[in-house]
């Protein structure tokens, strides 16, 4: 029996509880599987009416969620005021990741879905993390380098080998060994996640026309050529560089499973444009499942009663997708 999802709250200032309310709304409909918020319960009673219930345990979940949205309390997050981030509201945030991650590590929780956070308010109150992903790799024990970022929607996966860095720093943390690792991990979590036996990745060049043959930059020859040359010896299933405007159009999407990008905005411009209110985040490489929306806070709707759930739903049900996948892999590994 798969336990109850723990999705943690995000920034109770955003529009993280209202999308959660507004999935378990649609439970039914969308036939979602049981979870639970980690949160202050304040927040969703300042954003919807309807029905919610405490929890003290995970175990609860279950027997409430027909009812009502089970909510488990973390410390109180202040004042809160939607549209309005403070630093109460960024420890509330934290702690919420905090429990909800330790909650599915210990199997309590059968899987982690995580809401939008501000990561400036995060900061300022001492995170280090470049983002909630490293924050769980790091709790669960993984390596920032061998946990994967990979937005996914109905018809396009892409994983950024670089994320949150400047522009001017990406050629020069890219490396052969880097990019054959993301796309080992990802190939790995394409099988184990999603349930695809042969996945098929495509590697994007890093210059405009994957670089014309070296004279419009060498980084193509010099590194992701002979990563791929690496990882197609070793068996995989794996072509590149592509040029990156010619790779998203339908019929080249049809020809991989995932996209393997060089930096953050080749990856999420592609993703956001085509699924941007049903993209999911998923963290692979990780030895439980863990997704998120992919989205931000939306500070400037929060509250407004506008917010679209559907890519909390997605998320919510990506995870529930991916335990059934990850028990199939499991048992035949």
């Amino acid at each position: 029996m798969i336990q109850p999802l723990a999705v943690a709250m995000g920034d109770p200032a955003g529009i993280g509880p209202e999308i959660i309310a507004k999935a378990w709304a649609a439970r039914t409909h969308e036939a979602l599987p049981p979870f639970f918020a980690v949160g202050d319960v304040r927040a969703f009673a300042r954003v919807w009416d309807g029905p919610t219930a405490a929890i003290d345990d995970p175990s609860q979940a279950a027997a409430r969620f027909d009812d009502a949205l089970p909510i488990l309390t973390v410390a109180d997050a202040g004042a809160i005021e939607p549209g309005a981030p403070d630093l109460s509201g960024a420890h509330c945030a934290l702690q919420a990741l905090e429990l909800a991650v330790g909650l599915t590590r210990s199997g309590a929780a059968g899987a982690l879905v995580t809401g939008p956070v501000a990561k400036a308010q995060l900061y300022a109150i001492g995170f280090t993390h470049p983002g909630q992903t490293e924050f769980v790799a790091e709790r669960c024990g993984v390596s920032a380098d061998s946990a994967v970022m990979m937005l996914a929607g109905p018809t396009l996966r892409v994983v950024p080998v670089t994320t949150h860095i400047a522009l001017t720093d990406v050629p020069a943390t890219l490396s052969i060994d880097l990019i054959a690792a993301k796309a080992r991990t990802t190939l790995r979590g394409l099988t184990k996640n999603f349930g695809i036996a042969a996945p098929r990745l495509a590697v994007s060049g890093l210059n405009p026309h994957a670089g014309e043959a070296g004279s419009i930059g060498l980084e193509e020859l010099a590194i992701i050529a002979p990563a791929v040359a690496m990882l197609q010896a070793e068996g995989l299933d794996v072509v590149g560089p592509l040029a990156a405007d010619t790779m998203f159009h339908p019929r080249a999407r049809a020809q991989f499973d995932a996209a393997l990008c060089m930096y953050h905005d080749q990856a999420l411009v592609p993703i956001k444009t085509l699924h941007f209110d049903e993209g999911v985040n998923i963290t692979l490489g990780l030895p439980i499942v863990r997704t998120s929306p992919d989205h931000g806070t939306a500070f400037g709707i929060a509250g407004q009663g506008v917010a679209e759930p559907g890519a909390m739903i997605a998320a919510i049900r990506m995870a529930s997708e991916a335990i059934g996948h990850r028990a199939v892999y499991s048992a035949c590994s």
